[in-house]
């Protein structure tokens, strides 16, 4: 009789304490899902300029892991590249399906998913601008590094063309961004609930 006495205190003494320690992640997992909103959104906002279009998909992509930091971020772009594979028209052009990957934008596709790991592992949710640098440059690096290689493979390119297609035209858009995304999370990452270290 003691033990049934018992079981039903310990249960609702530990109850709160579980619910507690998985407040953060549900936390976590709603920011991530509303990152996810905004790349699909991002991505509706195209301008088209040959075979790859201009996008805001991957400001948000930059954003998401420069503001929800490692494994967050990649999370949000991850849960995107999902939708997109399983035929939701989430990409640029209202496409979908794995066929998009197939494309010449897929080597894009890809590098969201890469540069989404290495700016949030080079932040981490740190409010440094040296740290914030460091990721963009080297996450956008990632994407057209990926994007160029697959032009050449898919459209049977040389390196020249493919430079010409596939990275020239979008340094300017891209410089724009990767500010725009360090300034805007810079400043969110200053609120108390978003910070995780101090700024440096």
């Amino acid at each position: 009789m003691a033990i049934s006495k018992t079981v039903p205190i310990f249960a609702g003494s530990i109850t709160p304490a579980i619910m507690n320690n998985n407040l953060p992640n549900l936390r976590m997992m709603v920011r991530a899902a509303l990152f996810t909103v905004l790349i699909i959104i991002g991505a509706y906002v195209s301008l088209p300029i040959g075979e790859v279009p201009v996008v805001l998909s991957d400001f948000f992509v930059m954003l998401g892991a420069l503001i929800l930091g490692w494994p967050w971020g990649a999370v949000s772009a991850g849960m995107y590249l999902l939708l997109g594979a399983i035929g939701l028209p989430v990409f640029a052009g209202g496409t979908g399906g794995l066929q998009s990957f197939y494309g010449p934008t897929g080597g894009y596709l890809a590098g969201f998913g890469v540069a989404s790991v290495i700016i949030g592992v080079v932040t981490n949710g740190r409010n440094s601008w040296r740290a914030d640098a460091i990721g963009l440059v080297s996450g956008s690096i990632a994407v057209f590094a990926l994007g160029i290689a697959w032009l050449m493979f898919k459209l049977n390119l040389s390196l020249q063309a493919a430079l010409a297609a596939g990275l020239l035209p979008f340094i300017p858009f891209n410089i724009v961004k990767m500010m725009l995304a360090a300034s805007v999370a810079h400043w969110v990452r200053t609120y108390p609930l978003m910070k995780k270290y101090p700024a440096d």
